[in-house]
C-alpha cells in the first residue's frame, strides 16, 4: 500500500484501536506494521500523526510483530529512522527509544545474537551518561530528557535480562555522583537499585564475588562487545518488587555472598550514596527504592541495616501511604536491628491515629487498617500461625476503631477483625468481667448484625455482611468458647426468623472450622425438626436438614420427613426430600429410614422420584455401612473391593461422557453454489467409520462473519454416496476467512466422541452472488444503472487480467458465467457480483488481446480493490 494521508492513517489507527483482533485479521491488517515503519520516514507526515503511529506500536507490540524475526526487523528499522533524524528539535526521538525496546521485549530477541540489541544497548548506555552521540540526536536542551527516557529503557531492559547492567555498575555510580544536573536523578538512582539488586543476586546463586563491579567505571561500548555473561546466569525472571520478605529471603539466598572488605565498603558506599539522593524522588519512586535496597541487603553478610537510619527518622512522619509502605516493609525485613522499641510505638500510635481521620478516605481507611492487622513484629506471639494483636496496641489505643453498624461493610469487616485479635488479648488477661470489655462490644456487635439480617424482605447484602461477620469471628476466635457459644445461639436465632437464609448457612457450615460447625448443626436440626412438616419454608428447611442430618436425632429427623412427604407435591421438593434421605443413608440408616424408603416408592407422584426413592431401599438393604458409603460418595474413583455395582456405575458413567478421539471424517469444499439471498458453502463429506447423529460446528475468528449455525447429519456410512451440506455464510464485510470446524459424533459403540477437522478455507469467490435477472432488452440499461450508482461513493480501477491458452471465452464460462449480464462473445463481456452484505462489484472485460484483456471495475467498497485484483489475476492460472 503506498503512502497514506493523514486522515487515512487516522482512520487506520481507530479501526484497529477498536477492535486489534478483528482487525489483524482482516487482509488490511498483513501490511499494518509494515506500513507503519515505512511511513514513519515520509516527511508529508506530521510528528503528531507519527506519534500516535509510534504510540500504537508501544500499545500492541505482539500484534503489530508476532514473532521474533519480526520483532528484530522493526526494532532495527526503528533505529535506522531514529538515526536519520535532521539535527533540529523533534519530538520523535524519545518515542522511537521506547519504540525499539519494546519491540526486541515483547519479540523475545534480546541477547547477544540481535543485532538489533547490539545497536541499542550502547546507544542507551551513551544517551544516560550524556555522551555526544552526533548531530542527529537533536540540540542540548532536548539531552536531559533524552537521558531520562534512556534510563527507563534500560530499566526495562535490565528487568527483562536480569544482570544486563551487572558490568555497568560502576559507571552508574559515576554518573549519579557527579556534581551539577549532568543526568535525571530519579530514572538513574531506580536504575542503579535495580542493577545492584538483580547482580546480587546472580552472584549469590552462583557463589562467587562481585569482582570489582561496583569500581570499574569504563562503559561496555567503548571497551568492546557487550558483556552478556551475568545476564546469561540470571535466566529466571527476579521481581522488581518483593510479594513477602520471607518468600524473597528463600528465593534469594543472599548469605551465600561472601564479599571482600573492600567490595563490602564499596557496596556500602554505593547504597548510602543512592539512599542520599532518595528525598529527591518522588513518594512512589523513594517506595520502589526502598524495596529495592532492602531486598538486596537483607540476609547479606556485612551490611548492617543502620545504613536505612536516616531515611527512617524521616520517614516515620510521613503522610504518604506508599512511603508509609515501605517503612513497615523494613521493619518487616530487619525488625529489631532497625527498629527501637520508641519507633515500633510512634509508627503504632500514627497508624492508629491516622485510620481515625474523620475525613479519611476508604481505600486509605482500609490501608491504614491493613497496616495495623499486620504490623510486623520483632519474635512471633502465641503458636505459629496463629494470628495474635501488636504488642504495644491496647484497647485504650484503638477506642475509637472499634466498628458499629454504620459503617462501610469493608471498613467494619477490617475494624471486627481488630476487635477480634484486641478479644484474643483480652481473654488472655481475663478481663472479661468488664461491662466494656472488648469481648462484650463483640457480642453486642454481632447481636445487632443478626437483627438486621433477620428482617424479613431486607437487603440481601445485610444478610451477607452478617455471615461474613460470622466466618471472620469463628475464623479468629476458633478456641474461645465464650465468644462461640452466643455466636452459635444467634445464628440459630437468625435461621427461625429468616429460613430462607439457608444457602448462606450451608456456605458458612463448610468453611467454619469444627469448633463452631458442630454445635451449629445440632441447634440448626434442632430447629428443623420442631418445625411442622408443612411450613411455608419447607423447600428451605429441608435443603438444611440435608447439611446437617446424620446419625443422632435420627429419629426425629425421620419424624419431621414422613410429616413433610405429604406437602412435597412438586419434583423439586421430592427431590430435596430425596436429598435427606441420601444424607442418612451415607451416615448410616437404620429401619425407620428403609419404611420411609418404602412409602416413598409408593406415594410420590413423579416417577423420577419414585425410582430414586426404590434405588435408596435396595441399597439399604443390600450394602453394608463402609460400602453404602462409598457407592453414595461424590467420587467415582471406588476401591475395586467395595461394590460391583459401583464398578458398574463407573462404567455407565465413562459411557455417559465425550471422550475426545482421531478424526474418522473429511470434508472439503465442492463446487461453489452462486444463488439465494446468501452465499451458502457446498461442503463434501466422508467418513472412514459408521458415524452417527452427526454435529459440525463452525466458527470464524474475528469478527467478519456473523455466527455460522451448526449442520446435522442422522447418519453417515463409508462407501455410500452422502448428499452435499449446505453451510449459510453471513460474512459482515466482504473478505475470505477460514473455518474452524468441531465435530460431535456417536460411534457404533455408543460412545459419543468430538474432535478437531482442519480447517478450511472460505475464498472470496465464495461469496460472489447475481443480482437479479433483468429481461432481455433491459439488460444493458440494467448493468448501466448499476455502474452509474458506484460513483461517486465508490471508487474506480483498472487493470490486465493475463488470459490463458483458450482465450477469454473460456475464461468466462467457467468462472463468471453466473454474473453475465452483458455477453458479446467473444470479446466483450459486462459482469454485475454483489457482494454480501451490501455491496457491488461490477467489471467490463472489453477489447480482448491473445495475452490479455483489460478490466475497468466499479465498487462501492474500496475496501475490496486488493482482493479483486488478486482474484483476476489468478483466474489464468485457473483456466
Amino acid at each position: 500500500m503506498g503512502l497514506l494521508s493523514r486522515e487515512a492513517w487516522a482512520q487506520r489507527l481507530g479501526a484497529f484501536r477498536a477492535s486489534p483482533s478483528a482487525y489483524m485479521a482482516a487482509p488490511e491488517g498483513e501490511d499494518l506494521g509494515r506500513d507503519l515503519l515505512s511511513d514513519l520516514r515520509s516527511e508529508k507526515l506530521s510528528e503528531q500523526t507519527k506519534v500516535s503511529m509510534l504510540a500504537l506500536s508501544l500499545e500492541y507490540p505482539a500484534q503489530l510483530w508476532p514473532d521474533a524475526p519480526a520483532a528484530e526487523a522493526a526494532a532495527t528499522s526503528l533505529l535506522d529512522t531514529l538515526v536519520l533524524l535532521p539535527p533540529r528539535p523533534s519530538a520523535l526521538r524519545r518515542p522511537l527509544l521506547l519504540a525499539a525496546t519494546t519491540a526486541l521485549v515483547t519479540g523475545g530477541v534480546l541477547g547477544p545474537t540481535s543485532g538489533a540489541s547490539l545497536r541499542l544497548l550502547p546507544l542507551l548506555l551513551g544517551l544516560a551518561s550524556g555522551g555526544d552521540l552526533g548531530r542527529g540526536f537533536g540540540p542540548s536542551s532536548e539531552q536531559r530528557p533524552l537521558q531520562a527516557t534512556a534510563c527507563e529503557c534500560l530499566r526495562e531492559l535490565e528487568s527483562c535480562k536480569p544482570g544486563l547492567l551487572g558490568g555497568s555498575l560502576g559507571l552508574l555510580r559515576g554518573l549519579l555522583g557527579q556534581e551539577g544536573p549532568v543526568a535525571p536523578v530519579q530514572p538513574l538512582s531506580l536504575l542503579l537499585a535495580l542493577a545492584l539488586r538483580n547482580t546480587l543476586v546472580i552472584q549469590a546463586r552462583a557463589r562467587a564475588s562481585l569482582q570489582g563491579l561496583l569500581t570499574v567505571r569504563a562503559s561496555p561500548p567503548g571497551g568492546g562487545p557487550w558483556n552478556w555473561t551475568l545476564a546469561q546466569e540470571g535466566e529466571a525472571h527476579l521481581q522488581p518488587q518483593a510479594p513477602s520478605w520471607p518468600a524473597a529471603e528463600e528465593e534469594c539466598g543472599l548469605s551465600a555472598l561472601e564479599p571482600s572488605p573492600e567490595e563490602a565498603r564499596e557496596l556500602r558506599a554505593a547504597v548510602a550514596q543512592l539512599l542520599d539522593t532518595s528525598y529527591l524522588l518522588t513518594p512512589v519512586a523513594q517506595a520502589q527504592l526502598l524495596w529495592l535496597l532492602g531486598w538486596a541487603l537483607r540476609g547479606l553478610r556485612g551490611q548492617p541495616p543502620v545504613l536505612f537510619k536516616p531515611q527512617l527518622v524521616r520517614l516515620l512522619g510521613t503522610a504518604q501511604l506508599t512511603l508509609l509502605h515501605a517503612v513497615l516493609a523494613l521493619k518487616a525485613a530487619f525488625g529489631e536491628a532497625l527498629f527501637t522499641a520508641q519507633d515500633e510505638a510512634l509508627l503504632l500510635r500514627r497508624l492508629t491515629l491516622a485510620a481515625q481521620h474523620p475525613a479519611l478516605p476508604l481505600p486509605a481507611h482500609l490501608f491504614y487498617l491493613h497496616c495495623l492487622l499486620s504490623f510486623p513484629e520483632n519474635c512471633p506471639l502465641g503458636p505459629v500461625g496463629e494470628e495474635a494483636a501488636p504488642l504495644l496496641l491496647e484497647p485504650q489505643l484503638c477506642r475509637g476503631l472499634l466498628p458499629n453498624l454504620l459503617h462501610d461493610p469493608m471498613a467494619l469487616l477490617a475494624r471486627l477483625h481488630l476487635l477480634c485479635l484486641l478479644c484474643a488479648e483480652d481473654e488472655q488477661k481475663e478481663e472479661k468481667g468488664q461491662a466494656q470489655s472488648p469481648c462484650h462490644y463483640l457480642q453486642e456487635l454481632l447481636a445487632g448484625l443478626q437483627q438486621r439480617a433477620a428482617l424479613t424482605g431486607g437487603p440481601r447484602a445485610l444478610a451477607t455482611l452478617c455471615f461474613q461477620a460470622s466466618y471472620l469471628v469463628a475464623h479468629c476466635l476458633a478456641g474461645h468458647h465464650t465468644v462461640l457459644a452466643p455466636l452459635t445461639h444467634g445464628l440459630a436465632q437468625l435461621y427461625r426468623a429468616r429460613p430462607a437464609l439457608a444457602p448462606h448457612f450451608v456456605d458458612l457450615l463448610d468453611r467454619v472450622a469444627p469448633e463452631l460447625g458442630e454445635p451449629l448443626r445440632v441447634v440448626l436440626r434442632q430447629e428443623v425438626v420442631s418445625r411442622p412438616g408443612g411450613d411455608e419454608a419447607l423447600r428451605w428447611h429441608l435443603q438444611m436438614l440435608a447439611k446437617v442430618a446424620d446419625r443422632d436425632a435420627q429419629s426425629a429427623t425421620l419424624g419431621f420427613l414422613q410429616a413433610a412427604a405429604a406437602h412435597c407435591t412438586d419434583w423439586g421438593l421430592q427431590q430435596a426430600l430425596l436429598r435427606v434421605c441420601r444424607a442418612l443413608l451415607r451416615a448410616g440408616g437404620g429401619g425407620g429410614l428403609a419404611d420411609l424408603l418404602q412409602a416413598l416408592a409408593r406415594q410420590l407422584e413423579d416417577p423420577d422420584g419414585r425410582d430414586h426413592a426404590r434405588l435408596y431401599y435396595v441399597l439399604l438393604s443390600h450394602l453394608s455401612g463402609p460400602k453404602l458409603g462409598v457407592a453414595l460418595g461424590p467420587s467415582l474413583a471406588a476401591p475395586a473391593l467395595t461394590s460391583s455395582l459401583v464398578a458398574e456405575n463407573q462404567g455407565f458413567a465413562t459411557a455417559l461422557m465425550v471422550q475426545e478421539a482421531p478424526a474418522p471424517i473429511r470434508l472439503s469444499v465442492g463446487p461453489r453454489r452462486a444463488e439465494g439471498p446468501v452465499p451458502v458453502l457446498q461442503l463434501q463429506v466422508e467418513v472412514l467409520e459408521p458415524v452417527y447423529s452427526l454435529e459440525l460446528r463452525f466458527r470464524v475468528e474475528g469478527q467478519l462473519y456473523a455466527p455460522l449455525g451448526a449442520v446435522h447429519v442422522p447418519c453417515l456410512c463409508p462407501g455410500r454416496p452422502a448428499r452435499p451440506l449446505l453451510l449459510p455464510l453471513q460474512p459482515r464485510r466482504p473478505a475470505p476467512a477460514q473455518l474452524d470446524i468441531r465435530a460431535l459424533y456417536t460411534k457404533s459403540t455408543g460412545l459419543t466422541c468430538y474432535t478437531h477437522l482442519p480447517p478450511l478455507p472460505v475464498k472470496f469467490a465464495d461469496l460472489f452472488l447475481p443480482f437479479p435477472k433483468a429481461p432481455e432488452g433491459a439488460r444493458l440499461g440494467f448493468f448501466e444503472e448499476l455502474w452509474d450508482s458506484c460513483l461517486p461513493k465508490g471508487t474506480e480501477s483498472r487493470l490486465w487480467c493475463p488470459l490463458g491458452p483458450q482465450g477469454l471465452e473460456a475464461l468466462v464460462s467457467r468462472h463468471l458465467e453466473p454474473f453475465v449480464v452483458v455477453a458479446r462473445p467473444p470479446t466483450s463481456y459486462h459482469i454485475a457480483i454483489r457482494l454480501p452484505p451490501d455491496s457491488k462489484l461490477l467489471l467490463r472485460l472489453e477489447a480482448a488481446q491473445a495475452d490479455g484483456v483489460p478490466v475497468v471495475l466499479r465498487t462501492d467498497d474500496w475496501a475490496v480493490l486488493p482482493l479483486v485484483g488478486d482474484y483476476l489475476r489468478g483466474l489464468s492460472a485457473a483456466v
